[in-house]
């Protein structure tokens, strides 16, 4: 994909660039399409964990959206969005824990082959956003939440996939269980590291 301006070492860079909008609309268009598949086939598996990565994917095509919005805006305002969506992803992250430890009462045993289908069919997607990200990880916090959303969305389909053989292997809902409470963690660090960027970037801006 060509660039139009070499960002690599410009951890102050604003989205604002014809091939980085042209990326995160393609992410978005990716993301988008997974949330429908995976909410899905969670729903139909019992599978916590693919409903988990679901509404990772949900959030992160809502967020790539507003980032797409808030490039080329002043700083003090993209550091507000990404603010707002440090927050969706805790509350995100809390809202599937929640689910998690209410499941932990009667833990029921998800379809351990449409776990990791789908599970496979999402990873694949991710890692092509990632790929198509890769060049922009560092910028300022609204640039560097979408890298960490793709990240996120890899590794917790790595994790889905890991649930998927632990549960067939066991028999157990349990694995299933502990990696969507694994996600919620992963979330919350997340969200934790773009609050304190936008944090300070808000400071800066005053």
């Amino acid at each position: 994909m060509p660039h139009d301006h070499d960002h690599d070492h410009d951890h102050d860079f604003d989205g604002a660039s014809p091939a980085y909008r042209r990326a995160l609309i393609a992410v978005i268009v990716l993301n988008g399409g997974l949330f429908g598949v995976e909410m899905t086939a969670g729903a139909m598996a019992g599978s916590r964990a693919l409903q988990a990565d679901a509404l990772d994917f949900a959030a992160d095509a809502l967020t790539y959206g507003i980032s797409l919005w808030a490039i080329g805006r002043p700083l003090a305002l993209r550091a507000r969005v990404a603010q707002l969506k440090g927050l969706s992803l805790a509350l995100m992250a809390l809202a599937i824990l929640g689910l998690a430890i209410r499941d932990m009462m009667a833990p029921g045993v998800p379809e351990a082959s449409v776990m990791g289908a789908v599970g496979f069919a999402a990873l694949a997607a991710n890692v092509a956003s990632v790929l198509i990200l890769m060049h922009w990880k560092d910028g300022d916090s609204n640039v560097r939440s979408v890298w960490l959303c793709s990240r996120n969305d890899a590794i917790g389909n790595v994790a889905v996939m890991g649930a998927a053989v632990m549960v067939a292997w066991l028999g157990s809902g349990w694995p299933d269980l502990v990696v969507a409470v694994a996600m919620a963690g992963l979330f919350l660090s997340s969200s934790v590291q773009i609050l304190k960027r936008a944090a300070q970037e808000r400071a800066h801006a005053h």
